[in-house]
C-alpha cells in the first residue's frame, strides 16, 4: 500500500470506522482502560477522599502533588525503551513493562485501601505516590504501543478508539469508586478497583508485541548515550532549537485550564450540595459518556480539517467551558445547572483529547517512541499541575469565582504561542528511522 493510499483509507467516517476494525483496536481499547483507571483514583477522587477525612484545602491541593509522576514520566521512560525485565523477558519489551506496571499498581492501590488518611496521611499519601508511579509508567508503554502498532496516518482516528477505552476507565474511577464508596466506603471501593485491573492483565497476555528493537548488553555510556540523551538530541536535531523549544512550550500550556480547575473540582461539586453518588452519575457516567461523544467526533475532525485549526478549536473550546461553572456556582445544589456544565465542559475536553494526541503521536521518531512520547504528554500536563496544586489557596482565600475566571483567561499564553509558531508548525506524520 502506497502512502497515499494509506492516508486515504483513514479518511472521513470509514477512516474512524477502519481504526475500530483493526486487530489492535480491541486491545487499544482494553489498554485504554489501564491508562484512564488509576488517574482519577490519584487525582480528583483523591480529593474527595481527603475532604471526607477533614483534610483541609490547602492540604487537598499540596497532596495532589503526588501526581507528579505523570509529569516527570519522561526520566525514567528511557529505561522503558531499553531495558529489559528479567522476569517478564517472555512477553517481550513491551508487554513486560506493562505486566510489570500494572502489579505495581495493584500493589499501590491495595495500600492505599489499607492506610487510609484518617490513620496516617504520611503513609496514604506514600502509597498514593507508588500507585502514581505505576499508573505513568501504564501511560508510558500504553502510548508507545499505540504509536508502533499502527501507521502514522491512523493514529488520529485510533486516538479515539484508546479514548473510549481510557473514559471507561475514568467512569471505573470516577463514578464507579463513588458508587462504591457511598454504599461500603473508601477502601472498599479502592479494593473493588484492584479486581478491574485483572482485565488489562489478561490483555497484555493475548495481545501482540510490536517491533521494537531493543541492544543486547551495551556498554553503559552508549546505554545512556541512546537511551537518555539520544532521544532528546533527535528532537532538537528535527525541528531546530527555536521550533522545538516552541512545540514543547505550546505542548505544555494547551492543557493549563483543565488542570488548573481539575484539583478542586470535587471539593466544588461536594460543596455545591451534590451526594458522591449524585456526582458520579453526572460528572462520571452522564459526563464522561459526552466526553466519549466529543472524543469521537475529535478523532473524525483530525481526519478531516487542518491541524492547527483544530488545535485553536480545541483550546479555546476547553478554556471557555470553565466558565460555565459559573453556572453551577450561582445555582448550588440544582441539578440542570450541573448536567449543563458538565455537558460543555466534558464535551470540549472530549474533542480536544485525540486532537493532541493526534499533535503529539506525529512529532515522535519510532526509534525513541515511549521516550519522546513521554516527554510530550508529560509537559501536556506539568504547567497545569503545579498551578493547580496551589489552586486549594486561591478557593480558600477568594472563592471559586476566582478559580474559575483565572483558570479560563489562563488559555491566552497558549493561543499566544499557537500564533508565533503557526507557518512552522509541522504536520503529524511520525518519523521512523
Amino acid at each position: 500500500m502506497t502512502e497515499t493510499q494509506g492516508r486515504a483509507r483513514y479518511k472521513g467516517w470509514r477512516g474512524l470506522f477502519a481504526a475500530f476494525a483493526q486487530p489492535g483496536a480491541v486491545v487499544m481499547l482494553f489498554l485504554g482502560l489501564a491508562s484512564g483507571l488509576p488517574f482519577l483514583l490519584v487525582g480528583n477522587t483523591l480529593s474527595a477522599w481527603l475532604k471526607e477525612s477533614g483534610v483541609d484545602y490547602g492540604a487537598i491541593g499540596v497532596a495532589s502533588f503526588v501526581t507528579f509522576a505523570y509529569n516527570f514520566k519522561f526520566v525514567w521512560a528511557p529505561a522503558v525503551d531499553k531495558v529489559r525485565l528479567p522476569l517478564f523477558c517472555r512477553l517481550g519489551q513491551r508487554r513486560g513493562w506493562l505486566m510489570f506496571a500494572l502489579l505495581l499498581l495493584a500493589v499501590g492501590l491495595f495500600g492505599m485501601a489499607m492506610m487510609p488518611p484518617a490513620e496516617s496521611l504520611q503513609r496514604f499519601l506514600g502509597m498514593t505516590l507508588l500507585a502514581a508511579f505505576a499508573g505513568a509508567t501504564v501511560d508510558i508503554v500504553v502510548d508507545a504501543y499505540r504509536v508502533e502498532i499502527a501507521p502514522p496516518e491512523a493514529q488520529g482516528a485510533l486516538a479515539a478508539t484508546y479514548t473510549l477505552g481510557y473514559r471507561l476507565g475514568l467512569i471505573a474511577g470516577g463514578a464507579g469508586i463513588l458508587i462504591v464508596a457511598d454504599a461500603l466506603g473508601w477502601q472498599k471501593g479502592y479494593m473493588a478497583i484492584c479486581a478491574l485491573l485483572l482485565i488489562p492483565v489478561a490483555t497484555v497476555l493475548v495481545a501482540r508485541e510490536p517491533e521494537h528493537r531493543v541492544r543486547e548488553r551495551v556498554p553503559f555510556a552508549v546505554a545512556v548515550q541512546e537511551g537518555f540523551i539520544g532521544p532528546f538530541r533527535d528532537f532538537f536535531a528535527r525541528y531546530g532549537v527555536g521550533l522545538a523549544l516552541g512545540l514543547l512550550l505550546f505542548v505544555a500550556l494547551f492543557r493549563l485550564p483543565d488542570q488548573m480547575l481539575g484539583v478542586m473540582a470535587y471539593p466544588f461539586y461536594l460543596d455545591a450540595g451534590f451526594s458522591k453518588t449524585q456526582i458520579a452519575e453526572v460528572s462520571k457516567v452522564y459526563g464522561v459518556i459526552v466526553g466519549i461523544l466529543g472524543a469521537l467526533l475529535g478523532g473524525w475532525a483530525v481526519t478531516r480539517f487542518d491541524m492547527r485549526r483544530l488545535l485553536v478549536i480545541s483550546a479555546i473550546g476547553v478554556a471557555l467551558s470553565n466558565m460555565l461553572y459559573l453556572l453551577m456556582a450561582q445555582n448550588p445544589g440544582q441539578t440542570w445547572a450541573f448536567v449543563a456544565t458538565l455537558s460543555g465542559d466534558n464535551f470540549a475536553q472530549g474533542f480536544a483529547g485525540p486532537v493532541l494526541v493526534a499533535f503529539m503521536s506525529g512529532l515522535v521518531n519510532r526509534r525513541f517512541t515511549a521516550t519522546q512520547y513521554a516527554l510530550l504528554s508529560a509537559l501536556a500536563n506539568l504547567p497545569g499541575k503545579l498551578l493547580g496544586g496551589f489552586s486549594g489557596f486561591l478557593v480558600k482565600d477568594s472563592g471559586y469565582t476566582a478559580l474559575f475566571v483565572v483558570s479560563t483567561a489562563s488559555i491566552v499564553p497558549t493561543l499566544i504561542v499557537l500564533a508565533i509558531l503557526w507557518r512552522g508548525l509541522p504536520a503529524p506524520a511520525a518519523i521512523e528511522e
